[in-house]
């Protein structure tokens, strides 16, 4: 899908781009904070479509949850602004990992960086090991296994 909201736009690293809508910003015409949680949320799910494992995903092997979550503003975003959201996997450990999120705008800087850590749980909540699928998805995307890169 291309010209939404929100769409992926690069697999290698992994990028979507979200334009910020006039109903995502305040009085003052930029984004409201809690929104910024919104961009960072929908393109960590973008990314568990990518990797087959998002909430559609029916593995039996358990489900992604929040565990930790972060987010650095560094631009305001007003009504039409455009960003790149990349994703990139940090740490692997045993019921959790990290996704770092990198927010460019099209000059190049960045808008806003996030961490987001899920957890592997049961439907009772119960953290669970992730599986030896996933992480083989998630080592293939991660940062000190690609070269670096400053924009996509």
């Amino acid at each position: 899908m291309n010209g939404g909201i929100e769409y992926v736009v690069a697999e290698r690293p992994f990028t979507v781009r979200r334009t910020v809508r006039w109903v995502d910003c305040d009085p003052a015409g930029v984004a409201y904070t809690g929104r910024f949680t919104e961009f960072l949320i929908g393109a960590v799910m973008h990314f568990y479509g990518h990797i087959g494992w998002g909430p559609e995903a029916r593995t039996g092997n358990g489900g992604l949850a929040c565990k930790h979550m972060s987010l650095t503003f560094n631009k305001s975003l007003p009504p039409g602004s455009v960003v790149d959201i990349r994703i990139d996997v940090g740490e692997v450990r045993q019921r959790t990992f990290d996704l770092h999120a990198t927010a460019f705008l099209p000059d190049g800087s960045v808008a806003f960086e996030g961490v987001f850590s899920p957890i592997c749980v049961t439907p009772q909540m119960t953290g669970l090991p992730l599986p030896d699928a996933l992480k083989t998805v998630l080592r293939e995307h991660q940062r000190d296994r690609r070269p670096p890169c400053v924009k996509p």
